[in-house]
């Protein structure tokens, strides 16, 4: 997909008027590992309680009766000027203009999880529930690498109603799914379809990859972003952020929605709820998968593993003095840069590619160390790694 056919799904009102929100790319990108290459999950913590969902199937009029009460509408106000992006635009360019969104009910305590692109440079929060009762929020803590932002609001505990999240990795291709959010301002509306993929990989607003993202046919336009996406047991398996236009100039959904895997907002919120931030391990090199035939091509030691193509100065591959390559070639059509160090594994887990080393990564924090089984020049050798910090921001270069 290219850049410009991928949009968020957030709207904006001007002087009382919906406008577009702007668009965010899905690029190629490699898990928390560095470059233009980078992960979304960080280490495992336990996620907020929720109330138990039934595990028989609802009708899709049962899940909007039990989850439409727990989700909300999101109007950012007063954001900072911004500059032009080409993947979100210029969310907010004059004061007064507002960000609209959704978002839904995490606990009784009044935390709220949306978008961080809804609330980006936001001054002033406004949230308004299914009982048109309508609170200001503040930001516990966001996560740009995510897309996801907790939000917390002052009220009644009668007034809130919790969605459960569920186990995003269960889900699979053809599970029926509602979305319900707010599009173009019409509140609580709800839409119904089918998770079309998996394990896609979505561009986040600092540039860096969102891994495991859902694919979704249910229709999702501007507003909807931060709102939720149920399955048929009622529970929350996804936070829907973006959509793809196919060349519509961003203004309506074409079929193809993104959600944020549940899994992953489990381990955000958790982070935010525990400390207000959250650190993503970051190891500062861009990789290359292998194939066998390409193993044989170029004579490489083993069949399966992943190419070390470059090392970003200062990362933690830099600091263990990881190798990068140094030969560009072409074969079929696909680029690749040989000489540098090949991984085979981390620790006793054998490496097979790219996708397998980011989660293995994101299961750590920074500053873990982290033994790399790798080849070098055909000779097998071990290098420990000590994590560091993914940056705030996509390294350029």
């Amino acid at each position: 997909m290219s850049r410009s056919n991928v949009t968020s799904i957030a709207a904006l009102v001007a002087a009382g008027l919906l406008g577009g929100v702007a668009a965010l790319g899905v690029a190629a990108a490699v898990g928390d590992l560095g470059g233009v290459k980078t992960t979304t999950v960080v280490q495992a913590a336990a996620a907020p309680a929720a109330p138990a969902s039934s595990s028989s199937n609802l009708s899709i009029n049962e899940i909007y009766q039990r989850s439409a009460p727990g989700v909300v509408q999101i109007v950012s106000t007063e954001g900072a000027t911004q500059s032009n992006d080409p993947f979100f635009g210029t969310p907010f360019t004059q004061p007064g203009q507002q960000a609209l969104g959704s978002g839904f009910v995490l606990d009784k305590e009044g935390h709220l999880v949306t978008n961080y692109h809804v609330v980006q440079g936001a001054t002033k929060i406004q949230v308004g529930f299914s009982n048109n009762a309508s609170y200001s929020a503040k930001v516990v803590g966001s996560d740009p690498s995510t897309d996801i932002a907790v939000l917390k609001v002052d009220a009644p505990s009668r007034a809130l109603t919790p969605l459960p999240l569920g186990d995003s990795d269960r889900v699979g291709v053809g599970d029926e799914v509602v979305a319900i959010g707010n599009p173009f301002g019409l509140d609580r509306t709800a839409t119904a379809g089918i998770i079309s993929a998996i394990q896609r990989r979505i561009t986040a607003p600092n540039g860096f990859s969102i891994d495991h993202a859902l694919q979704t046919d249910a229709a999702i336009n501007h507003g909807n972003s931060g709102g939720p996406l149920i399955d048929a047991r009622g529970d929350v398996i996804g936070v829907n952020s973006q959509i793809e236009t196919g060349g519509s100039n961003g203004q309506g959904n074409v079929g193809i929605g993104f959600a944020v895997p549940s899994n992953t907002v489990k381990e955000v919120v958790a982070q935010i709820l525990k400390t207000g931030t959250v650190q993503h391990a970051y190891l500062g090199v861009t990789l290359q998968d292998i194939s066998g035939s390409i193993a044989r091509m170029f004579h490489l030691p083993v069949t399966a593993g992943v190419l070390v193509e470059s090392v970003q100065p200062g990362t933690a591959a830099a600091k263990a003095g990881l190798k990068a390559g140094t030969t560009h070639t072409t074969v079929a059509g696909e680029d690749y840069v040989m000489g540098g160090d090949l991984i085979v594994g981390v620790g006793t887990t054998t490496i097979h590619s790219t996708d397998q080393l980011r989660d293995v990564i994101s299961g750590h924090k920074p500053g873990d160390k982290l033994t790399l089984r790798i080849y070098r020049d055909s000779k097998k050798i071990s290098v420990t790694v000590k994590l560091g910090r993914q940056p705030s921001t996509v390294p350029s270069g």
